[in-house]
Parts: structure tokens; C-alpha cells; sequence
């Protein structure tokens, strides 16, 4: 696939579009291997009351009750799902979606929001040259974005643009392949036995 996208040779083309096809094929089967994953950890610690199982028992009758809304009402307009239409606008799994889950996702990154404030309020002391770079930055940053940071330095919105087009994109892809690699060393290790951790070796 690297290959593929350097030289785009026919051959390779080929080569790409059969790894895709067996990348859906694996996608799919790994889904239901996931999913079983998931409900034998769950009620494994509801069948012998581990500390929190309430929250296992919690995802698996949250899991049941989106996918048994999917099934049988869809997931779009049409259908089943136009049975709920004089209820709400759109299906089950829709309202289910808009009204349980997008709160709870905001409430999460809510909360890690002041998480991150701690994070950075611990992290950003100027005790070394990095770390004052990092503050340095993070001020630039924070300024850029809002009315008061123009008004201290006209330009400060170029500045922040400057700072996240190129300092902060160079380093999101030098983490973006260290995590590939990585990726792929374990897929290596997973394929040829070495790593035998995920069977609970």
C-alpha cells in the first residue's frame, strides 16, 4: 500500500484494491470478535459481582438497546422507522443517538476539559528551556484565538496560523508515523506469535 502510493502502477493499483477488499473482509470478522470480546469481559464480571460490575451490566443493556433500535426501527429515514416519525423527527436510533449519547459525550469532554487544565497548569512551569517553549507557545496559541490577543499584537491571529499550519502539523505527523510503526511491529509480533498477550498469555 506504501508502494502503491509513491508508484501508481497499474500492478500496484490491483494490489491495493485486493488488500482493501481483504481489509473489509478482516474489518468484519474482527467486528464480531470485538463484540464477543466485549459481552464475555462484561458478563464475566456480572456473573461473578466484581467491584463496578454495575457499569458492565450498564454497556451491555446499552449495546443491546442500540443495536435492537437499529434492527428494527433503522438507522435512517424510511422503513420501520417511519413508525416513530409522528413521535419524534427521525428513527429510534436517531432520537436514541442525539439525546443520550451526544450529552454524554459532551459531559465527558467537559470533564476532561478541567483535567486538562490541571495537566497543563502542572506541566507548563517554566523549569527548563522545553518547557518554557511549550508555555511560550501555548500563550501564543491561547491569544491567537481570542479578541484581547489582536488587540495586544495585530498580528497574533497570523502568528497562531503560522504556529498550527506548520510547528504543530510537523509534529502531529512525527507522532502519526511513530504510531504506524508501532502498529506495525505489534501486527508483526501478533502475526508471527511473538506477542501473545491478547489470547491472556
Amino acid at each position: 500500500m506504501i508502494v502503491q502510493f509513491f508508484v501508481p502502477h497499474a500492478v500496484g493499483t490491483q494490489g491495493y484494491e485486493l488488500l482493501l477488499q481483504w481489509a473489509r473482509i478482516v474489518g468484519a470478522f474482527a467486528l464480531v470478535l470485538g463484540i464477543g470480546s466485549l459481552f464475555r469481559t462484561h458478563w464475566d464480571k456480572i456473573r461473578r459481582r466484581r467491584p463496578q460490575y454495575g457499569y458492565s451490566a450498564v454497556t451491555l443493556l446499552s449495546f443491546g438497546l442500540m443495536v435492537w433500535a437499529g434492527i428494527v426501527y433503522g438507522t435512517g429515514e424510511g422503513g420501520l422507522g417511519q413508525r416513530l416519525t409522528e413521535m419524534q423527527n427521525g428513527t429510534a436510533f436517531e432520537w436514541l443517538f442525539d439525546n443520550v449519547q451526544v450529552p454524554l459525550d459532551a459531559t465527558m469532554f467537559s470533564l476532561l476539559a478541567f483535567f486538562i487544565a490541571s495537566a497543563a497548569y502542572r506541566t507548563f512551569r517554566a523549569r527548563n528551556v522545553e518547557a518554557t517553549l511549550l508555555l511560550v507557545t501555548a500563550v501564543i496559541v491561547m491569544l491567537g484565538r481570542v479578541p484581547i490577543g489582536e488587540m495586544i499584537y495585530e498580528k497574533m491571529p497570523e502568528v497562531y496560523e503560522w504556529i498550527m499550519q506548520y510547528p504543530a502539523v510537523a509534529g502531529k505527523r512525527g507522532i502519526l508515523f511513530g504510531v504506524a510503526l508501532g502498529s506495525i511491529a505489534t501486527s508483526l509480533r501478533i502475526i508471527l506469535g511473538i506477542e501473545r498477550s491478547h489470547l491472556g498469555g
